[in-house]
């Protein structure tokens, strides 16, 4: 069409434009494009750590922030595998999404950390908080919270003494040897570039750089 005056024009335009900005604007804000998160937060005062807020997208990035109450916010990119992240939305899902669900066992028994469960995906928020549960979809999904949270602090423990305490690398890879033959750690794979990177090092002692190889092979081999 052929729009001469240049006022109508102009309201053609903007006409045919606007549903494009709309799918744009509600990309940017969080509406229907926007893929869902599940942010699993434990809040237990005296322990270590005090705090631990992981959050996970469906595609497995994220975010993990483990730290004391009184440090400030340091969130710090995760990235895991597609079976795991796909496992943790199989599991929210059979809690509706943490819709309506009630998990606490409304009973007076020791504090265990105040646990929040929350499902994002653009405008719509569903969150569940407990203490303890005997619900079997949610014990699996905080004892993979869990284990996430320990296989982070192991590796950054890994990096953190290969940097600065090339001597205390054996002592750390114990500990994650031991939390790797008590499964768990639920996705060792994302140890394997550190563990290649200590067994490649000549500057870290040999009885290091081979237990990190021989674990780095056990991971790679499923045993």
């Amino acid at each position: 069409m052929n729009v001469r005056n240049p006022i109508l024009r102009c309201v053609v335009l903007c006409c045919a434009l606007a549903p494009l900005a709309s799918v744009a604007w509600a990309g940017r804000a969080g509406g229907p494009s926007s893929g869902a998160t599940i942010t699993f937060r434990k809040v237990f005062k005296t322990s270590y750590p005090e705090f631990v807020e992981i959050k996970v997208t469906e595609t497995g990035t994220g975010t993990y922030d483990i730290r004391q109450l009184d440090d400030d916010p340091n969130p710090r990119p995760l990235d895991l595998g597609a079976p795991l992240a796909q496992r943790i939305f199989q599991l929210a899902a059979e809690l509706h999404d943490f819709q309506g669900v009630d998990l606490d066992v409304h009973r007076r028994i020791a504090n265990l950390g105040r646990k929040t469960l929350r499902y994002e995906k653009g405008g719509e928020a569903h969150e569940v908080t407990f203490n303890y549960t005997l619900n079997d979809s949610a014990e699996q999904l905080v004892d993979i919270f869990e284990g996430i949270s320990r296989e982070e602090t192991d590796l950054s423990d890994l990096q953190r003494t290969m940097k600065y305490d090339r001597l205390g690398v054996n002592d750390v890879l114990m500990r994650v040897e031991d939390d790797y033959n008590k499964k768990l750690l639920p996705d060792p794979p994302a140890l394997l570039s550190t563990l290649d990177q200590i067994a490649a090092d000549s500057k870290i002692i040999d009885i290091a750089r081979d237990r990190a190889r021989t674990l780095a092979g056990r991971i790679r081999n499923g045993h």
